[in-house]
């Protein structure tokens, strides 16, 4: 469900819309830092609760798509490849995006709300926490859409990403916490009609190289330990990505 061995031609034919918000992230992050202008439209996208209060709307929205620094951009988008396939699988592209946004937005409206006027903020993190508040929702209510080592991983992560939200103090504690409400929130109505992600077919290319099963066996490796070393590197790369926030 969260392990990718797709090439980039595959990934992209089956994950557009992931593949989509990564790349506004990266071309928007490299135009903010690198090339001319980019400090305009760092200014007029990022979150700015004043100027929300004075008409500027759209700020609730922007700050979705726009990073500051390099691990923050790096990290969110890594998540973003690691666990939102399985959920635009799911859901279908249209309300794998509807929901994305919405969850950041519900982030956005709350910091607005409860940040205080002065506030400013910018990230993908709120949106991310909806997927892992639809995630979250499976896990409780729709064990029928997710396996129990996938549940385990998702909780993990989770009970991370919440402990270094409280920790951080530059992390928009309001943005992960809403975003995760919002997800979950909206879950009951977004999941109606899903399958399990095993269930739908999978965009291949014929030329690719994918995974083989008994080319491990051959070398007689455990295909458990291998799994199990495969969770920590994941976990353990999640992790790095969370401390460089720290700094």
């Amino acid at each position: 469900m969260f392990i990718r061995n797709e090439s980039f031609y595959s990934f992209r034919r089956s994950y557009p819309v992931v593949t989509t918000l990564v790349a506004i992230h990266l071309i928007l992050f490299l135009w903010m830092n690198l090339l001319p202008g980019g400090g305009s439209i760092l200014a007029l996208g990022i979150g700015d609760n004043y100027a929300v209060a004075n008409g500027e709307y759209w700020r609730l929205i922007t700050p979705i798509f726009l990073h500051i620094g390099l691990g923050h951009v790096v990290f969110n988008s890594f998540s973003l490849v690691i666990f939102g396939p399985a959920l635009e699988r799911m859901l279908g592209k249209w309300k794998f995006l509807l929901i994305y946004l919405l969850s950041g937005i519900i982030a956005n409206i709350a910091t607005y709300y409860l940040g205080g006027l002065s506030y400013y903020h910018l990230g993908a993190s709120g949106a991310i926490f909806g997927l892992f508040g639809i995630y979250l929702y499976m896990i409780l209510n729709r064990k029928d859409l997710i396996d129990q080592a996938n549940s385990q991983l998702v909780m993990i992560i989770l009970v991370i990403g919440l402990v270094m939200t409280f920790v951080n103090s530059n992390i928009n504690i309001l943005a992960h916490l809403f975003g995760l409400i919002g997800g979950a929130a909206l879950a009951p109505i977004i999941l109606a009609g899903a399958h399990p992600y095993h269930a739908y077919q999978h965009v291949y290319d014929e030329q690719e190289v994918t995974f083989n099963p008994n080319r491990w066996r051959r070398r007689q490796i455990n295909p458990r330990v291998f799994g199990r070393v495969f969770w920590i590197l994941l976990i353990g790369l999640v992790l790095v990505g969370f401390l460089t926030q720290l700094f």
